[in-house]
């Protein structure tokens, strides 16, 4: 199928070549001040699980930015807000505990990446401390962190994501209510599946 599986570090090596001191030491395996910044500017993260099944997961959150907390210099803490109640990342947490983040600044070329371990918490302190027009969330995503360090702006400068005049067509993407009735073979029509994701995205964010 392909001409070739790289399949050793070796070969990998020759094809790439190996990294300068300066890119192999950029990890830290804690939260400075740079990191802080960093994460207190960041409105949108993907964080990376494993399940059980062995499948990869990878959740998006947002809210307001500096929405994750850095509670010291090795912990985070994620608030969980209304979503589907798949709970896909909670559940590959209970039995694969390794997680990934990406923190996204909008406008700006920068990525904040931090791994470590994670776990499902409750904390009373803490759940009011996250609440939002008076609503606590009723979970949190407790992370120990492993390792952080900053990537560079090739990927967003290539893609171009934070220029608007660079941005594709999106008029013929399928909706999310067509995904969802397509893929999950729902009896609900397009319409009906519109007004409930209406419906839910107007009462049930917080």
């Amino acid at each position: 199928m392909f001409d070739e599986v790289i399949t050793t570090m070796q070969r990998l090596r020759e094809i790439v070549g190996s990294p300068s001191h300066r890119m192999a030491g950029k990890g830290i395996d804690h939260l400075d001040d740079i990191c802080r910044k960093y994460i207190a500017s960041s409105p949108y993260i993907v964080i990376s699980t494993r399940g059980s099944d062995g499948l990869l997961d990878m959740s998006p959150k947002g809210d307001k930015a500096g929405f994750v907390h850095v509670m010291d210099e090795k912990t985070l803490v994620i608030p969980e807000r209304l979503g589907n109640q798949r709970a896909d990342t909670f559940k590959s947490l209970m039995t694969n505990p390794e997680v990934g983040i990406i923190f996204l600044i909008p406008g700006f070329h920068y990525i904040l990446r931090v791994s470590g371990v994670g776990q499902v918490v409750r904390d009373k302190s803490l759940q009011e401390m996250f609440a939002i027009k008076g609503k606590e969330p009723a979970l949190l995503t407790a992370i120990t962190v492993e390792e952080a360090f900053v990537h560079c702006a090739k990927s967003i400068a290539r893609s171009n994501i934070w220029k608007p005049e660079n941005w594709p067509a999106i008029d013929d993407i399928p909706s999310y209510a067509v995904s969802t009735v397509a893929h999950a073979a729902l009896v609900e029509t397009v319409e009906e599946m519109q007004t409930m994701i209406d419906d839910d995205y107007k009462n049930c964010m917080y």
